[in-house]
């Protein structure tokens, strides 16, 4: 039929409204609705109604209601589409720039694929749908598909798999709702619709909590392994007995010690996007002042002396505004959130211990409870605004007596620290854990043993990196830190092991492995030799042990082992009589025996 005008404006005007009917007999309800507030151009207020006997009557009806709801402006004033909607909510978000990052990460990832292109008016049938897609897949994946370790061009190997449909986090799920709750109640009040439709919703309930603390005994695990290196054993320690956020560990700077007062102040935090990282108040921007217990005032002084030590061999100097865990000689630098998780959770996944670094804040909110510490006083330690938000804000409010028991109560929880501290470079020689680690102990086993002769041409980055299948960077710092050990000398191609002199020529088709296990028996193709674990002593007293793979029974080699473990220590030849070997089998306790160098 041909369109059908049923009501129109005031005399000359342009007909207001209107019923067309479509190819497939149903009838289109249009009423013009004024300017699209968006898009600027002629906005038509839409609506179809089946096909069918009663179908003008139906139509007629919609009309009316149309006219009456434009009449009395409760109309939408757009046709924007959801993309539409919440681009144009995002630059008004009153939020931290990492939450703003992190809720367009959500967008792009699981708004606009999936319901991006729909109109803004969603109805509760289109919601649902999108909830139950959110928590099917993730990946939001419609067929079955190779899920690869990287992006980039690579060798396939055991971690890329077959895709394995995993459902968003119920707390994603919620962060995604209200994200998109607050931009509709933003174009609501801009008249781009009339109602927000997430009212409709039926988001997941938020998770009970469960916070799964580590046992007293498996902290003081992860405490002790940690203490193999001194900067990492400190970071880990200040965790477990002040209870800050990571990022907030991150941000510390020396000013932020106060050795008077025995205080620790957490005022900034250290932000991490990717490669970019910045500094930003605290999560729920308080600044926190937390007692120290005697041991971890001691243990901090120490490690400024320690930091100050490592910063005067570049040169440089430690000042108030360095920060305390850095990677930077001078403390240039805060140390990367998120590297500070890979690390500890490595640590804790070597040990068996299923945990993160989150869970040492729930540790210690859980020991300080079950001892009796009142909640406001943990609520303050752990800078929760929830129970007692505007006392905990103000620092004399709970720093109390209170406060000083807590910090004893952590400390009787943990273990002692190591009376002797072990540089970084020290600890890699016995216990690599990095992967750069471990390729530099076993080539520096391989030069102690004489595999790779003195005056040879070591491997180039290059070579190192084909064949212990790393990455270059990770062959640059093996080899740096060979270099750091006094083996290695000169740069490039030019690198040459300058330790032992067996007179062979390293071999060009050598292939190492990042990890050899314990040999019980002689190893094939070396005529006799074992691995061995060496201890050298001075006069009686062990200086460090090592690794190497010899003769227990060759008065040479052990003498070639002997000498190049005590020039490492800058020794001349005249006081070699003041050393001895200390040797036994690899992964066995008993001593073998004892040389010494006549």
């Amino acid at each position: 039929m041909a369109s059908k005008i049923t009501s129109q404006g005031h005399s000359g005007r342009r007909p207001k409204g209107g019923i067309d009917q479509l190819p497939s007999g149903a009838l289109r309800v249009r009423v013009y609705a004024g300017q699209d507030r968006l898009t600027k151009k002629r906005n038509y207020f839409t609506e179809v109604v089946p096909a069918g006997p009663d179908a003008e009557v139906k139509a007629d009806k919609v009309l009316r209601k149309l006219l009456v709801a434009v009449d009395e402006d409760r109309h939408p004033k757009t046709k924007a589409t959801v993309s539409q909607v919440v681009n144009a909510h995002v630059p008004y978000m009153k939020v931290a720039e990492s939450t703003r990052r992190t809720l367009i990460r959500y967008a792009d990832k699981h708004i606009h694929p999936l319901i991006g292109s729909y109109p803004a008016q969603l109805g509760a049938l289109d919601l649902d749908r999108y909830y139950a897609e959110l928590g099917r897949c993730r990946d939001h994946c419609t067929r079955p598909f190779i899920q690869h370790r990287t992006h980039r061009r690579h060798t396939c190997d055991a971690r890329c798999a077959p895709h394995e449909c995993k459902p968003l986090a119920d707390w994603t799920i919620r962060k995604i709702h209200f994200f998109l709750s607050g931009a509709y109640e933003r174009v609501r009040r801009w008249e781009w619709v009339t109602i927000n439709p997430m009212t409709l919703a039926d988001p997941p309930s938020a998770p009970q909590p469960d916070p799964q603390p580590p046992t007293p005994d498996e902290a003081a695990r992860i405490l002790n392994a940690a203490w193999q290196d001194v900067f990492f054993g400190t970071l880990v320690w200040v965790a477990f007995t002040t209870s800050p956020r990571r990022a907030e560990l991150c941000g510390l700077r020396w000013k932020h010690f106060d050795l008077k007062r025995k205080v620790l102040y957490f005022h900034r935090n250290t932000v991490q996007d990717g490669a970019e990282i910045w500094e930003k108040d605290t999560k729920s921007g308080q600044r926190r002042h937390i007692a120290l217990d005697d041991q971890t005032t001691a243990l901090l002084i120490d490690y400024r002396t320690y930091c100050e030590e490592v910063a005067a061999k570049h040169g440089l100097t430690i000042s108030d505004e360095s920060f305390i865990f850095s990677l930077q000689p001078d403390g240039s630098e805060p140390y990367k959130p998120t590297t500070l998780t890979q690390r500890y959770n490595r640590l804790a996944a070597r040990l068996g211990i299923n945990t993160t670094i989150r869970r040492v804040r729930h540790y210690s909110a859980t020991e300080l409870i079950v001892a009796g510490v009142d909640i406001r006083t943990v609520a303050g330690r752990l800078g929760h605004s929830g129970g007692g938000t505007t006392t905990l804000k103000i620092y004399a409010a709970w720093v109390t007596e209170a406060d000083q028991r807590a910090s004893t109560i952590l400390l009787e929880h943990v273990p002692p620290r190591p009376p002797d501290r072990m540089t970084p470079e020290e600890r890699a020689k016995t216990a690599p854990a990095a992967p750069y680690e471990e390729i530099a102990s076993t080539l520096r086993n391989r030069i102690l043993v004489g595999d790779i002769a003195d005056g040879a041409t070591a491997p180039s980055v290059k070579d190192v990196a084909k064949q212990f299948s790393v990455s270059v960077g990770t062959a640059h710092r093996a080899l740096g830190l060979l270099r750091t050990w006094g083996m290695l000398s000169g740069a490039g191609r030019g690198i040459r092991p300058c330790v032992v002199n067996t007179g062979e020529v390293i071999d060009d088709t050598w292939t190492p492995t990042v990890a050899e296990p314990p040999i019980e028996g002689p190893v094939p193709g070396t005529d006799g030799a074992v691995l061995l674990d060496l201890t050298l002593l001075r006069r009686g007293e062990e200086i460090y042990s090592f690794t190497a793979q010899a003769k227990p029974d060759d008065p040479e080699q052990l003498r070639r082992l002997l000498m190049g473990a005590v020039k490492r220590r800058g020794t001349t030849d005249a006081e070699l009589d003041d050393y001895d070997l200390e040797i036994r089998r690899s992964g066995q306790s008993g001593v073998i025996s004892t040389f010494a160098a006549m």
